[in-house]
């Protein structure tokens, strides 16, 4: 088997969506087809769920952290590692017998695939990287600064949106500033003046997220975006939480770079992530993790890939969570988390005691809500919902209970929830 095109044998792993496997066991992977073309409305969704191996009386609202692999995409990434490990020998590094290294190789199928499903406008604008933290470092560590130099957070970043920035600004003297995100935020307009009654003349970069983790606001990125490049600013999107989530257009967005984990929404083996650089200012990056291709000015994706040996199989076990987003389609999927997430915000509104501190501005929340319950802590009420009815979403400390939702959930889940809290 030619070595460069491996990924096309992912086929062999992921039949089509209109005969879709009942749900499998750990033990085997055998399946009953039923046909999805003849379903709609709820009945869909729910023959749908059968795609997942979760058992069918386990309720998952924590894809914020980890999203569920379809069993097909399980079974793309166990299929290639036994097939590597078979037929390790028949690997002359020729191009013959199974591609065992993934850190060297460009993907440029499924490079194109998700420059397609983010809208770049070229494969070669797209970095295969492991997660949203290691795109964050790759720009804050790649980019030339000069003492005095300012750059913008906001108040609400992940780990692995802020740490990058303050450790350039520790290490050469630069200005870090924080924009003050309210909890909740239901006011784009807010959200952007507070950004921008920031910038001075010395700010360099604005990195904020595309959908902040905690509270899952949906933040007003494209405009945040084109005044930044109208004042000459570079521009940096945490999108850990929005690619497979909400629609995501990077040329409509005016990013200069935007990163993500495709592990969370996109639901792809952890181990996964995307860094676009727009190809008018990629060149300007260093290469972080150097390898044989680091200067490499006719392909800065692969030049921003290349970091040493990997996992293959975990490429294409991406491969699969793509090509089963794309079957399912993606506007169905972003449409359906934002129907599942209404749909609980909802019901919490009618309830009696309950705060919702994340977004019900329209435009600024999708399948993230987080919530509190007046006089019960998040982490009880997180154990009492898994001990009543199996359902698990997750307590974000003391800030609240974050429940996501996804195509794998049900309206009758999100009632159970609904029926706990009213309960406590």
């Amino acid at each position: 088997m030619d070595r460069r095109k491996f990924l096309n044998n992912t086929a062999a792993f992921a039949t089509a969506l209109p005969l879709i496997g009942l749900s499998c066991t750990p033990e085997t992977k055998e399946s009953q087809p039923v046909n999805l073309a003849s379903l709609s409305g709820e009945d869909y969704w729910k023959a749908l769920r059968t795609e997942f191996p979760m058992p069918a009386d386990e309720a998952y609202f924590n894809t914020g952290t980890m999203g569920a692999q379809p069993t097909r995409v399980l079974n793309a990434v166990l299929d290639n590692m036994r097939d590597n490990a078979f037929n390790i020998a028949h690997c002359d590094y020729q191009g013959n017998g199974p591609l065992l290294l993934q850190g060297y190789e460009g993907f440029d199928g499924l490079r194109t695939k998700i420059a397609q499903l983010i809208n770049a406008s070229d494969f070669k604008e797209i970095a295969l990287i492991q997660n949203a933290t290691m795109g964050m470092n790759y720009i804050s560590n790649g980019m030339d600064f000069q003492p005095g130099d300012e750059f913008i957070n906001t108040d609400q970043e992940h780990g692995g949106g802020f740490g990058g920035w303050r450790t350039a600004a520790k290490r050469f003297g630069l200005e870090y500033k924080e924009a003050h995100i309210p909890i909740p935020a239901n006011d784009p307009q807010e959200i952007f003046d507070n950004i921008f009654n920031l910038v001075t003349p010395k700010t360099r970069v604005i990195a904020v997220p595309h959908i902040l983790s905690t509270y899952g606001v949906v933040l007003p990125v494209k405009q945040i975006c084109q005044e930044a490049r109208r004042r000459g600013i570079f521009t940096i999107i945490d999108g850990a939480q929005a690619v497979g989530h909400v629609n995501v257009d990077v040329q409509d967005m005016g990013c200069d770079a935007y990163y993500s984990s495709l592990h969370k929404w996109l639901l792809a083996p952890a181990g996964n992530g995307i860094l676009y650089v727009r190809k008018e200012v990629v060149g300007d990056i260093w290469t972080v993790a150097a390898s044989y291709q680091w200067d490499n000015e006719e392909d800065h994706g692969l030049r921003l890939t290349q970091r040493g040996t990997g996992n293959v199989s975990l490429i294409v076990g991406l491969e699969a969570a793509m090509d089963f987003h794309n079957e399912v389609g993606s506007e169905k999927v972003i449409g359906r988390i934002k129907e599942l997430g209404d749909y609980l915000r909802s019901g919490l509104q009618e309830i009696d005691k309950v705060k919702i501190v994340s977004s019900v501005h329209p435009d600024m929340c999708a399948g993230i809500t987080t919530y509190l319950v007046d006089g019960i802590k998040p982490v009880d009420l997180q154990n009492d919902m898994w001990k009543r009815h199996k359902l698990q979403p997750r307590a974000a400390g003391e800030n609240g209970l974050r429940q996501s939702t996804h195509i794998y959930n049900q309206k009758e889940e999100i009632d159970k929830a609904l029926e706990v809290i009213r309960s406590v």
